[in-house]
């Protein structure tokens, strides 16, 4: 994902051509959760897969945006956020969420259905300190009161703050949070340019998992 400034890109999530796969698509494994860890970049990458996350908003209506994958550790993929957020007075409301990540240059989807958990202070700190100069500075600066902003009164805002806190480690703003997400469902999407597309769902029971193939 790029965004442009005065034509000048800013590059803040990965290409979409990360992570692998099994040797035989068609074959269901044991773990899902290995598979996941197959298709996902490693999490040393500093530039994060760009992620779908969807929320049941306090108006009964879904609620979607997109954000980047912080991590995933073979049980749960992470994400970080600001308190002051919307997602977050949906999450603490209701728990249940959905994430979606694609890779469209290679024909793969996948979705998440599962439970977003609140991390403890020091995790969201550990991967606020792996993060770019540029989202370090974002969560200090952004909030609503700069957004209504002119943008030259928001760019003047960012530029005040960036030169009383040059190119050193930035400790994490008090409205920075995370989540974790532990899957309950996990459907991968294949695409086939010879022929019908595929899906292979799991779903979560007590300590294993259902399989079902689905058409595309």
């Amino acid at each position: 994902m790029s965004g442009t400034t005065d034509e000048t890109p800013i590059i803040i999530t990965s290409a979409n051509r990360f992570g692998a796969d099994v040797a035989d698509p068609d074959f269901p494994v044991d773990d899902p959760m290995a598979l996941l860890g197959l298709w996902l970049p490693e999490n040393e990458d500093e530039l994060r897969p760009l992620m779908t996350l969807s929320t049941l908003g306090l108006d009964g209506y879904p609620d979607s945006r997109h954000l980047l994958l912080s991590a995933f550790d073979g049980e749960a993929l992470y994400f970080h956020t600001s308190t002051k957020s919307r997602k977050v007075a949906e999450i603490d409301a209701d728990p249940r969420v959905g994430l979606a990540l694609v890779w469209v240059e290679i024909g793969r989807q996948l979705t998440v259905a599962g439970d977003a958990v609140l991390l403890t202070g020091e995790e969201a700190a550990i991967a606020y300190r792996a993060r770019s100069r540029y989202l370090q500075l974002l969560a200090w600066v952004s909030s609503d009161e700069v957004a209504a902003l002119p943008r030259e009164e928001r760019l003047a805002r960012w530029n005040d703050f960036a030169t009383a806190h040059p190119e050193v480690p930035l400790e994490a703003p008090e409205t920075w949070t995370g989540y974790k997400v532990i899957p309950r469902r996990l459907t991968f999407w294949r695409g086939d340019a010879e022929g019908p597309s595929t899906r292979v769902e799991y779903t979560r029971t007590g300590d294993g998992w259902t399989v079902e193939r689905i058409a595309g």
